[in-house]
């Protein structure tokens, strides 16, 4: 009662593959194996890319705006400060 044996498994499989058909699982395999390599794959590259940009961003000192640089100003006018009044 609790658990499917063997011949269970087997009766699930045949009744999937008249369903689907061998083709489309056939191609279902080919995606699912092709996502897995594609997410190893990137798993190893950002690892890697990981490692090279802690190491070269903690030696970089933290970015400071140029001493000789003169605040932008900014046009104030009068909608800015009195905005239009809904009658």
């Amino acid at each position: 009662m609790g658990g499917l044996s063997l011949w269970h498994w087997l009766i699930v499989l045949v009744i999937v593959v008249l369903v689907f058909g061998t083709k489309r699982l056939k191609n279902v395999g080919q995606d699912l194996g092709e996502a897995v390599k594609g997410f190893k794959k990137g798993m190893q590259d950002g690892d890697a890319h990981d490692d090279g940009t802690q190491r070269s961003t903690q030696a970089l000192p933290p970015a400071s705006p140029p001493q000789d640089a003169a605040p932008t100003p900014t046009a104030n006018t009068d909608d800015d400060r009195n905005p239009p009044v809904a009658r």
